[in-house]
Parts: C-alpha cells; structure tokens; sequence
C-alpha cells in the first residue's frame, strides 16, 4: 500500500454516548444517546498537539497515551502511514467512568477522523473495517457498534471479527440517565462478574433480550419485563448500590430502567410525556438528564461552531 496523502484542512468529528447492555442484552445491545463529544483534527507538519476541554481536561493525558491519539495511530497505521504532526482539540460532554462509552466516543473519534483526514481514507477504511478496529481496541463491540452506527445496536463476535446490525428504535422513547457523582472503573465491575451463572438465569436473559429487539423497535409497552437481567447486575451491587436501589425503585414504579454499561449511570428508558417526572425521582446525589436518541452516529460535520 502506498503512503497516504492527507487533507490539509482540519476535519470534525462528533461522537455520541452510548449506553451498553441495556439490562439482559450484556455485550451484545447498545444505545446511541444524544450527548456527545466533539473532535477536530488536523494534520501538522511536525510534532503533537492535543488540546482538552470539558470532561477529563484535568485528567486525560496528552501525549501519545490518549486513548483518542492511540486511535488515530492505529487508524493510520492501516491507512498506510503516520502523518508527520497532528493538532487534536477536544469538547468532551460524556461524563468519564460512568458507563455512558466515553472510551468508546473517544475510540470511534480517532478512528473516524484520521480516515476523514486522509486522501481516499474511506476507500482503504470501510465502515466494517471501523468497527473492527475500534473492536480489537475497546475489547468488546457493543458501545462503539452503537457510537459508529447510532440508534439501536446488536453486536457479535464471528469468528474473532465484529459484527453489528443496526435498527431503528421506536418513536416515543425518552431516555433519562441518573449520573452519580463518582466514577466506576470498568473493570472493576467486570472482576466481580462470575464464571458461570444458574441455567435458569441464562434461558431467562436469552428470552429478555430477545424481547427487548422487539419492545425498542416496535413495542415500548413490553420495556419493563424486557429489560430484567439476571447475568450482570445483581452481580455488581456491592460496587453501586444506590444505583442498584435506584434501579429497584424505579422498576417497582412500573419505569424499565436499568444499569447503563458497567454503571454506575442508571439509565430509564421513559415514556416521552413521562420523562421529565421520571428525572425528579433520583433524589439528591445524582445529575439526572433526559436525552435524545441519536440516530446519526459518529459524523463528520462541518468545521463552523465546532465548540458549540
């Protein structure tokens, strides 16, 4: 493969929230929410400048350890070649360690923008291609399925390869996420998962989230009984227990709510006329928002109010 040519203009990419699992559909069914983080990329002529606004500013390294740096370096890499410099500025909006996909946002980011800045990037880098990368960087597809694609997500593994169908959810759905004020490390949560689960518990999800591709798509009356889970949640309460007693008494309430990723978010998936009463449920120690469904996916829009 010969080496890349690259735009001189900078690129912008958004990327949205995702909210994983969505109850028994545990790394296979994903949410593209309406909260996202901005990206703008331009190819330099030396060196590397990452410049972070809004969350993780004070946190998130910037050097060649950003994970949305590490993106863009393995993007390039199967693109044919590394650029001599980059500049990278960064609007972030999804809150980080709270299980609303900011590794995947910032993933899917680098990988979207260095095939956006690349001369013939989408010929080299098709969408398949993405969410295979983005895949084998993350670990698992479920988020960045959701995050590339938008909308409702399922993924799987075939044969070491990621796969994702996307679908449409619903009209009338309103999601409302409840965010605690501290975080939970992602594997943290999974190290408290077990090796194997009661047989009965298995048949139970396989049928809920079966359901649950019918009650988002076509049916929001079946939300309730579709998002119970037996396979992660009870699993992880020690790690989160307000949000596991939150989950409780929103369900007792008739709300499908359930823990969004590996928490410690809660995410209700309300009924549209119902979402602002939902959001005054949580009581004090949480942020609750009500968010759209994106439906667009990570998107490479035009550089004008790239800070808006």
């Amino acid at each position: 493969m010969a080496h890349p040519a690259f735009r001189a203009a900078a690129v912008r990419v958004r990327v949205p929230a995702t909210s994983a699992n969505l109850g028994p559909g545990f790394d296979a069914l994903g949410l593209a929410l309406g909260l996202y983080d901005d990206v703008v990329v331009r190819v330099a002529d030396a060196g590397l400048h990452v410049d972070i606004a809004g969350e993780g500013a004070g946190t998130l390294p910037r050097d060649e350890d950003n994970l949305l740096v590490r993106s863009l370096r393995a993007a390039f890499d199967v693109l044919g070649g590394q650029p001599r410099g980059l500049e990278v500025v960064c609007a972030n909006r999804i809150p980080h360690g709270r299980g609303l996909g900011s590794s995947s946002a910032a993933i899917c980011a680098g990988l979207v923008a260095a095939r956006a800045v690349t001369t013939g990037g989408e010929a080299r880098l098709d969408g398949e291609g993405l969410l295979e990368l983005a895949a084998e960087i993350e670990g698992h597809p479920d988020n960045v399925a959701a995050c590339l694609l938008g909308g409702f997500t399922l993924a799987w593994d075939e044969g070491g390869v990621a796969r994702a169908v996307r679908m449409e959810p619903a009209a009338g759905i309103a999601p409302v996420v409840f965010v605690p004020a501290q975080p939970l490390a992602t594997e943290t949560a999974r190290g408290l998962l077990p090796a194997t689960v009661p047989h009965v518990d298995a048949a139970v999800n396989a049928g809920r989230a079966a359901l649950l591709v019918e009650a988002l798509t076509r049916r929001p009356e079946l939300l309730l009984p579709a998002t119970e889970d037996r396979l992660h949640q009870d699993y992880r309460a020690r790690a989160m227990p307000d949000s596991m007693d939150l989950v409780g008494r929103l369900r007792a309430d008739g709300v499908p709510a359930v823990i969004s990723g590996a928490g410690p978010t809660v995410l209700a998936l309300a009924e549209d006329g119902q979402a602002e009463k939902i959001s005054r449920l949580a009581g004090e120690g949480w942020t609750a928002n009500r968010l759209a469904l994106d439906t667009a996916g990570a998107s490479v829009l035009p550089l004008a109010g790239a800070g808006q």
